[in-house]
C-alpha cells in the first residue's frame, strides 16, 4: 500500500494540510496548476484581538493570462516584515511562542524569496520539521504532466507507484473515480470534520486559521490536537 497525496501549495496552511502531509507515503505540490486569486495559495488567517486576520503575500497577476503557481512571482519584497511584525503582535503572549520565535523569524527575515511557490515549500518543509513529520515532498514539475486534469493526477499516482490517492473533500464534485479504479488505484477523500478545540488566545474558538497558531498555543503538544498523529 502507498498513500500519495497531490495538491497545490498554501501559504502557512492550516492543520489539516499538514494531516494530508503526514499520511501520505509521497507528497506532491501540484503548482502546475493555474493561479487563483482570493484563494489560499498565498494568503491565510490567524487570530487577532479584533478578530481573524488574512496575511496575504502580494503577487504579480496577468489578468487574464494564463498563471502558473509555480511562475507566480512577489511583487512586494516588504511582505515578509509586515506579516513577521502582525505576528509577533498578536502571538507574542501564546504559551509557547518564544520557544518556536527564532524559527519563523528567520524564515521570514532572514531569507529572499522571488516566487509564491518558494515560500510555501520553504515553510512547509519547516513546519514539517517542527511537528516531526518526514515525508518526501515532491514538485510536480518534475513530472511528464498530461493535458487532462483526471490523467494528469493518474499520472503522477502511477510514477510513484500508488496504490492509494488522498484529495480534499471538494474534489468530489469533479473527480472522475472510475478512471482511477481502472488504474487499481483507490480514491479517498480527507474529512476535515471533528477536529478538537486547543487553548487559543483572542476570543471565540475558530479551527479555520494557520497552523502557526496551534504550534505557538500548544507547542509540542500540537500533534495532540491533529487527526494523523498517534
Amino acid at each position: 500500500m502507498k498513500k500519495v497525496v497531490i495538491t497545490q501549495s498554501n501559504y502557512i496552511p492550516w492543520k489539516g494540510f499538514f494531516d494530508s502531509v503526514n499520511l501520505a507515503d509521497e507528497f506532491v505540490f501540484y503548482d502546475d496548476m493555474q493561479f487563483t486569486k482570493r484563494d489560499w495559495r498565498n494568503r491565510n488567517q490567524i487570530k487577532t484581538k479584533d478578530g481573524v486576520k488574512w496575511l496575504t503575500v502580494p503577487v504579480d497577476v496577468k489578468g487574464k493570462y494564463y498563471q502558473k503557481i509555480k511562475d507566480t512571482k512577489i511583487s512586494d519584497a516588504g511582505w515578509a516584515q509586515n506579516h513577521w511584525e502582525t505576528i509577533v503582535h498578536n502571538y507574542s503572549k501564546a504559551e509557547y511562542f518564544k520557544e518556536y520565535k527564532d524559527i519563523f523569524s528567520e524564515l521570514y527575515l532572514a531569507r529572499k524569496y522571488e516566487f509564491i511557490s518558494d515560500v510555501n515549500y520553504t515553510f512547509t518543509k519547516a513546519i514539517c520539521g517542527l511537528l516531526g513529520i518526514d515525508k518526501k515532498i515532491r514538485l510536480s514539475e518534475e513530472f511528464d504532466l498530461l493535458e487532462d486534469r483526471t490523467e494528469r493526477l493518474i499520472s503522477i499516482c502511477e510514477k510513484l507507484g500508488a496504490t492509494d490517492y488522498y484529495s480534499g473533500p471538494a474534489a468530489k464534485t469533479y473527480m472522475d473515480e472510475g478512471k482511477f479504479e481502472n488504474k487499481n488505484i483507490k480514491v479517498h477523500y480527507f474529512d476535515y470534520s471533528g477536529y478538537p478545540e486547543y487553548r487559543q488566545l483572542h476570543g471565540e474558538f475558530t479551527h479555520a486559521v494557520s497552523i502557526i497558531d496551534l504550534i505557538f498555543n500548544e507547542g509540542p503538544d500540537a500533534k495532540k490536537f491533529m487527526k494523523t498523529f498517534k
